[in-house]
């Protein structure tokens, strides 16, 4: 059987995180832990936490360390993600955060930490134009909607852009990244952890650069 990664995918709002992460689970038959999709199933259930999650995300603001550490340190308990692998698509996104994670990981350490590098105009561009389904939540941008207008071709779901979509938190996330989550470049790449790929592209020649930068670490260490 082929090893399962430890990953971190970090990138810009709209580089594609949450597509590619997908992908490589899958490919990997691991697990993909979003905290962005966790805060969101939760406030659709109208928990007190997925609430507050939320009032933080509508607004562009990072939530809290201690709200997103806690999430992320139920889902690594021993017997799940922790030793069957896993991608981590938004989190971490500050070093207090990262640090958080080497301690929660303890003797299970991240394989890669992957940077996908997309230009800030493309990906101001594909956010304004994403909707996304708020039943099965796949997305859709304005260039590319679905058959009928703003139904879902896979579920017949409402078919909207999210709250936290809009340009004013948009534009608050994409520096709320350069102040905070920039410097966990500079903390992964001094751990010999950082590889930055060319997110740009089809979508298929962007998998396949992350399947390949994987590959290698893998065998690095098996070597």
């Amino acid at each position: 059987m082929a090893p399962k990664p430890r990953l971190v995918l970090l990138g810009k709002q709209g580089a594609g995180k949450g597509t590619q992460a997908a992908r490589l689970a899958e490919h990997y038959e691991s697990a993909r832990v979003s905290t962005g999709d966790m805060f969101r199933a939760q406030a659709v259930q109208g928990t007190a936490f997925g609430l507050e999650a939320k009032r933080f995300m509508d607004a562009g603001e990072l939530v809290p360390d201690e709200i997103v550490v806690g999430v992320i340190e139920e889902c690594m308990v021993p017997g799940g993600a922790l030793g069957n692998g896993f991608v981590l698509d938004g989190f971490p996104r500050t070093v207090p955060q990262a640090k958080e994670l080497d301690r929660v990981l303890g003797s299970w350490p991240l394989d890669l930490v992957i940077d996908l590098d997309v230009p800030r105009e493309i990906v101001l561009d594909r956010i304004a134009g994403r909707r996304v389904c708020e039943n099965c939540q796949r997305t859709y941008h304005v260039n590319m909607p679905p058959t009928h207008p703003w139904v879902c071709d896979t579920c017949g779901g409402n078919v909207r852009q999210r709250d936290d979509d809009t340009e004013e938190a948009v534009e608050r996330r994409l520096q709320l990244y350069e102040d905070e989550t920039v410097p966990i470049i500079d903390y992964y790449r001094a751990r010999g952890l950082l590889v930055r790929v060319d997110g740009v592209g089809d979508g298929d020649d962007v998998f396949e650069r992350l399947v390949k930068v994987t590959a290698d670490r893998l065998h690095e260490q098996s070597a």
